[in-house]
């Protein structure tokens, strides 16, 4: 939030539901059926924008990783796939 921002002031429903004011949807690129995570932190609620990670494209990099090992080297055993995919999956947590 930038230091001269002035606070927008929204309301409770009954049904538990906050609306977003439209300069902030528009800044944020907000749209209908966007996913937030919610914390709760002292006297404050804080909306983070979830980002939900592409599968097909994580799949297909991991597929020509594979790919590559077997045109380098031959067929692959489980133990190396197993190994490729676990490999990746810490490569990830370590980029976050």
């Amino acid at each position: 939030m930038a230091q001269n921002e002035k606070a927008d002031l929204t309301i409770l429903s009954e049904k538990g539901q906050v609306v977003i004011p439209a300069k902030i949807r528009l800044r944020m690129g907000l749209k209908p059926k966007t996913k937030f995570l919610v914390y709760a932190y002292n006297d404050s609620v804080i909306l983070k924008k979830f980002e939900e990670p592409d599968l097909s494209k994580e799949l297909e990099a991991m597929y020509k990783r594979v790919d590559e090992r077997i045109a380098k080297y031959g067929e692959l055993s489980n133990d190396e796939i197993n190994q490729i995919i676990h490999e990746h999956r810490q490569k990830k947590k370590r980029s976050k």
